[in-house]
Order: structure tokens, then sequence, then C-alpha cells
């Protein structure tokens, strides 16, 4: 696996590659099987022809003031073993200052879908997440991208960029992949204490209830509740957000699930913060 710091040495090695398809997939570290989940089907995806690129990078700009950007997990000699265990072609690993010149004032930003929901909690984290995945479009120019659906909403944002920029890059979502209790895998778990490790769980199992609920007719509003009473039982669990929308436009859902519905939690947990989601189906919806 070769290992890259700076932009003008990884394109060097992808135009020697090219025009075998490439496949990328972002990160910001501390790998866990969740992340070793996408590199597998980036390999897939990519076929035998195919070079699959892991980044790493832990992006300052989309974390707020008094977020956990310098507590972040960070472990690159570990991440790099599992990349090479993985079978990666290469790993670009920049610093900050190479990603960030100090006079840049472009940013790219979604005017609404951005500033909801996570984005209303966080306020300009998706102004980040759009700005470094559309750098990193432009740096690795790959023909396919790997993202986890745990990040329900900033997958959104980046299928809207390349679709709003005319990014001829096939974005591909994959599944979450979870602990044997049910919680969603995260770098930021390892920060949970174990009190609130052992209390995390209630998430998954209150998205569990949902999806049992939802092709009975419950109403949206009722299930919201639900949700809500369920994540609020739990004493360590300080709740911040339980919204459903529409899972293919994450625009809000009232009355009876017509559609698919996502339903979308940020919970806290002493400083951590947790999402969890679930799309769930109407009666006559249910795959």
């Amino acid at each position: 696996m070769k290992v890259f710091r700076s932009k003008s040495a990884v394109r060097a090695q992808l135009a020697d590659w090219r025009p075998a398809p490439i496949v990328l997939v972002p990160t910001m570290g501390f790998l866990h099987e969740g992340h070793l989940s996408l590199m597998r089907l980036a390999r897939e995806r990519a076929g035998s022809e195919g070079r699959v690129v892991a980044s790493i990078f832990v992006n300052p700009t989309q974390f707020g003031p008094g977020e956990d950007f310098d507590s972040y997990p960070r472990d690159e000699a570990r991440d790099f073993d599992l990349l090479r265990a993985e079978g990666m072609d290469a790993v670009f690993s920049p610093e900050a200052d190479e990603i960030y010149d100090p006079q840049a004032e472009t940013i790219v930003e979604t005017t609404e879908l951005g500033k909801v929901l996570i984005g209303k909690l966080r306020p300009g984290h998706f102004r980040g997440v759009a700005t470094i995945v559309t750098k990193l479009f432009n740096i690795i120019r790959p023909d396919a991208a790997i993202f986890g659906q745990k990040d329900y909403q900033q997958l959104a944002v980046i299928r809207t960029i390349v679709r709003d920029l005319d990014m001829d890059i096939e974005i591909i979502g994959a599944p979450i992949q979870r602990e044997a209790d049910g919680l969603a895998m995260s770098s930021r778990n390892v920060r949970l204490s174990p009190e609130d490790r052992a209390a995390a769980p209630v998430l998954a199992r209150a998205l569990d209830e949902a999806e049992t609920m939802a092709p009975t007719g419950i109403t949206a509003s009722r299930l919201r509740s639900h949700v809500r009473a369920r994540l609020e039982a739990e004493p360590r669990a300080r709740v911040q957000s339980v919204d459903i929308r529409d899972a293919a436009t994450l625009t809000p859902v009232s009355g009876s699930l017509t559609r698919p519905a996502v339903i979308l939690l940020a919970v806290s947990f002493g400083q951590v913060f947790v999402i969890d989601n679930r799309v769930v189906y109407p009666a006559q919806e249910v795959p």
C-alpha cells in the first residue's frame, strides 16, 4: 500500500494507474469494522482491474467551536495496518495545511439541506463536509466513492453536491454496521464512559420498536413521540433531536406513512454526540 501526504504525489500516482477505475473511501481515521466494510465494498466495486484509495483526514472545518476536534480519536499507525490488511492500493493522509491554503476563500454549501436536522444542531458542519468532500473529489478524481449510511444526512448532502455540480462520480451508500448489542459503529464510541456505553444501545432499541410500529398505520407524530419517550426514559441520554423525514428527499413527513421514511436520532451521552437512523416502511411497501 502506498502512502501519500501531498496532493501532487497522489495525483501523479493516480495518473499512472488510469484508465483503471478508481474508487475512493473518505474517512477521518480511527478505523473500525464499519469502515473496513466500506473498504471491502470499494474493492468489490473496483473489480480486479481497479484501484482503491482511502483517505484519512480529520477535517477541522466541519467541527464547530467547543466540539471535539482536538479530542477526536486518532491512531494512524493502526489505521495503516488495517488498510494494508484489507488490500488497499493507497491511502491519502495529508496535514491540514496541505488541504487548506491560508488564502482560501471558497466554500461549498447546500443552501437548505445542510442547515436542517444535524445542520441545525451543528451550524456550519455540512459546509465543512461539502467543501472537504469536493476537494477530495477534485484531488483523487474517483469514478466512485463509498460512504456509510449511518451519516444519512451527510450522504444526502454529498449526493446533492454531486448532482448539482455535475460531478461524474457514482456515490454508493453502505449499510450501517452495528456492535453485537445494536449500537451503530462509530470512532467516537471509544470516548463513551462504561456507563454511557452500556446505555447507548437505547437508540437501536428505539429504532427497532419504530420499525415494527411503522406498518401499523401510526402517524408520524405519534411514532416520533414514542421514539422520543423511549430515549428519554434512559437517564444517561440527552435527546438532541428525533426527526422523521421522507427517506428520499428528507422533507418533513406528517400524517400516516405512505412512503418510506427515515427516523433520524441525535443523542448526547456525556460529551459524546451519538447519531443513528433507520428507514421504515408503511404496510404496502415493507420490503
